[in-house]
């Protein structure tokens, strides 16, 4: 074998056969292993899943009327509040057009219902039209107005033609001035016909997951940029026009018509345990002083009594107030989001004393953003992935060999985001490969929950995302019906499996290139660079990538706060590089980058020393700018320390040395081309088994069931494949990519099955 070669290929000598013993059950499956995550993101709750079509419709969006279209006859009043957050009506003198375009113009459904809260010592008149892209009315109704105080003038109106450009167009007529407070539009049939209910498309696909849980409201959006501009749940609940419209950290305002109550409603509509994160005194950019955080703490415990408090307690009382009686299923709260440090170990300590005496059935989650809090119990905690196709291939057995007396897990964010992967199915597949990780691992492992859940089309901030849409078409991107798959295929017991033969494995070396150091967030100083073997090159003549270098009296220096800086030194002697050298850490919140086999900026490895808020030791392999992660072991940096760092690296091998100690011995590792978990479903009796297959080559195996009998049976196999791996669901081609169901006959207890190339596959059978 030459040591370059890209590939090197094992062939198998026969059929391979797993053989699912179903007489052996090794864990039982939480039944809530797949849920959601909905965060107002994308315009993915204003704009998209809340039905609401007016865009600004209560004016409060800042100091114009954004998204309005309004002659002179119209001003903007921000003088006359009518609660603490609505301060703005546009006031009519005596006629004057208005004119809304909508979030990206509107889809006139069938029939929809037109509210808007006025105020007049006169009369007049109120035509509200329907225009489609060319101007050309396709409904509308005339609404009289009466002297009266603030009232609620409404009106249905059945569009004759349908439109995805649409405009609203209201011309105001009065003998006395009008303040219009609120104009809004929506659908006289949404999603369980709510009120102030859900655009019924979009619910739809929700419900077709069958989530058992969903974790709102984010995300980012629960810390914000500060904490004035974090997501408060109070500020979100009661009538809708006197709710705070708020700037949302993904660039659009937000009316929280879709708040606290809502979110609870939908979880209940969709069968679906609720996950509330609460903000936990961090934002992106501050932290509350700990004798500050009362207020916050009570924030959440006030938020579980209206869920889950009798109807005579004061948050309870006013959740019967707003149309709910009956406590909601807040089954679980999250403390925080991506927040970590010491700082939040000590006010997640602060949110679980509080409630865990209070509540004690209430699951409590924990963020391991930069560490696991270790001062207080753990129930459950929250890790993260977004990566490319084959870090989720890779880690597919990253919970086999996790501490089963730790804390359970719940991974609350994953998804294909970089690499090859996005939206296509090759991303799917490779998060399909994670989740039999995962279901196979479900003694530990209790949760999971892709992210994000939606995207507009017309902002995305975030990409990729589970759904898309505009105000009329949806695409379901290859990963939602994986996630449908395993949700609706899920198994109550996995059972033992067995491999008999081999694949046919790949097995990709190591890049090479050139090595370097660098920095994440963090100051650094690297000197004494002395090469073991490998190249002859001068170490120290340094080309720069990004970040503040300066090379003073043999000692390389980098003093940005830049993110993945980088210093590199080319190699000509050959892919394997020898050496050692010195490091300090002069500031910041990691530590160390050392590159090896680096080719560009975007593909290279680099021993991240220090990293993970400087809770870990890692290599990660750059592809394309998506990193895999190779390995981990717990490892932290110092300040104003020199360290002796030592690196062998080649194509087939890295080994690294700290202060003489060695942290890493890794090798390439082959990739095998399925993925499968098997399992019983306790209800239908029925053996579920799920197999990815990762390769663009078709693969023949057999599966055997030694405890069936030897009569012939009845399989069901829905397929999720495409011919083109990077084949991505648009708008104009929503079912590009989509499962199919068949019915297989099979006898005895083996039966040979070709697993498609570029495959997702369940089969269900009884014994």
């Amino acid at each position: 074998m030459m040591v370059g070669a890209l590939l090197l290929l094992v062939l198998p000598q026969r059929v391979p056969k797993i053989t699912i013993h179903t007489d052996k059950p090794t864990v039982s499956v939480s039944k809530d292993l797949y849920g959601i995550f909905f965060e107002e993101i994308n315009c993915s709750g204003d704009g998209g899943l809340y039905a609401e079509q007016v865009r600004n419709r209560s004016f409060e969006d800042g100091p114009t009327a954004n998204h309005w279209t309004m002659d002179a006859g119209a001003t903007l009043d921000r003088s006359n509040p009518r609660s603490k957050w609505n301060q703005a009506s546009v006031v009519v003198q005596q006629k004057a057009i208005l004119t809304n375009e909508g979030f990206w113009g509107y889809s006139f459904t069938p029939q929809v219902a037109l509210e808007l809260k006025i105020d007049t010592k006169g009369k007049g008149r109120i035509r509200a039209q329907f225009l489609d892209e060319d101007g050309k009315e396709v409904g509308g109704k005339d609404i009289a107005v009466q002297e009266s105080d603030w009232r609620t003038l409404r009106a249905r109106i059945r569009p004759n033609a349908t439109t995805r450009k649409g405009k609203l167009v209201l011309t105001v007529e009065a003998t006395s001035p009008i303040s219009i407070d609120q104009v809004s539009l929506v659908p006289t049939e949404t999603f369980r016909d709510r009120p102030n209910g859900m655009r019924l498309d979009l619910g739809n696909a929700l419900a077709d997951l069958t989530p058992k849980f969903m974790r709102f409201p984010g995300g980012c959006w629960v810390e914000g940029d500060t904490m004035a501009l974090s997501q408060r749940w109070k500020d979100t609940v009661g009538p809708v026009e006197a709710r705070r419209t708020q700037p949302n950290i993904w660039g659009y305002m937000s009316t929280n018509g879709l708040g606290y109550h809502e979110y609870l409603q939908l979880c209940e509509d969709l069968g679906a345990s609720a996950m509330f994160v609460i903000n936990c005194g961090m934002s992106h950019k501050e932290v509350v002083p700990m004798d500050k955080m009362d207020e916050y703490v009570q924030d959440a415990m006030d938020a579980i009594e209206y869920a889950k408090g009798p109807v005579t307690s004061k948050w309870g009382s006013l959740r019967a107030k707003n149309g709910h009686p009956k406590p909601f299923d807040l089954k679980y709260m999250e403390v925080g989001n991506e927040n970590g440090g010491p700082a939040y170990e000590e006010r997640y300590g602060l949110f679980y004393r509080a409630i865990k005496p209070k509540y004690p059935d209430l699951n409590l989650i924990a963020c391991v953003w930069g560490g696991t809090p270790k001062k207080s119990p753990l129930e459950i905690i929250d890790e993260h992935y977004y990566n490319n196709p084959e870090f989720f291939y890779r880690n597919a057995d990253r919970y086999d060999t996790y501490d089963r007396k730790g804390p359970k897990i719940y991974i609350g964010e994953y998804a294909v985001t970089s690499g090859d992967g996005r939206r296509n199915l090759r991303g799917a597949l490779g998060e399909a490969a994670f989740m039999t990780g995962m279901e196979r691992n479900a003694d530990i492992v209790i949760m999971g929950s892709y992210a994000p859940l939606f995207a507009n089309t017309n902002k995305v901030a975030w990409d990729p995302d589970l759904i898309y849409f505009d105000n009329a078409r949806v695409a379901l991107t290859p990963s939602y019906h994986v996630q449908r798959l395993f949700s609706n295929n899920r198994a109550d017991r996995v059972v033992k499996t067995d491999l008999t033969g081999d694949f046919a494995t790949t097995v990709t070396p190591f890049p090479a290139g050139h090595v370097g150091v660098g920095t994440w967030i963090t100051q650094a100083e690297y000197k004494d660079f002395k090469n073991v073997r490998g190249s002859s090159d001068n170490l120290t003549n340094a080309r720069f990538q990004s970040g503040t270098w300066k090379n003073e009296d043999g000692v390389l220096k980098q003093t940005s706060n830049g993110e993945g800086t980088q210093a590199f030194f080319p190699l000509t002697n050959g892919p394997r590089a020898h050496f050692k050298l010195k490091a300090k850490k002069t500031g910041g919140r990691e530590g160390f980058l050392i590159l090896v086999g680096r080719k560009d900026e975007n593909n290279f490895v680099w021993l991240n020393l220090g990293g993970w808020g400087n809770s870990q030791h890692g290599i990660e392999w750059n592809q394309g700018g998506g990193k895999t992660v190779l390995r981990q072991v717990p490892g932290k940096i110092e300040t104003n320390r020199w360290y002796d760092i030592e690196v062998d690296y080649a194509p087939d091998h890295i080994q690294a040395w700290i202060d003489g100690k060695q942290i890493f011995n890794e090798k390439p590792v082959a990739t095998k081309p399925l993925f499968w978990v098997a399992g019983l479903d306790d209800t239908t009796k029925e053996v579920i088994v799920k197999v990815v297959n990762g390769s663009s080559d078709s693969h023949e195996v057999d599966l055997a069931f030694p405890t069936f009998g030897l009569g012939s049976r009845t399989a069901k196999v829905t397929v999720l494949t495409h011919a083109d791996p990077k084949s991505v669901n648009t708008l104009d081609e929503p079912n590009k990519v989509s499962p199919t169901t068949s019915e297989v006959q099979f006898s005895g207890r083996t039966w040979r099955h070709a697993f498609p190339a570029n495959s997702v596959t369940i089969i269900r059978t009884k014994p």
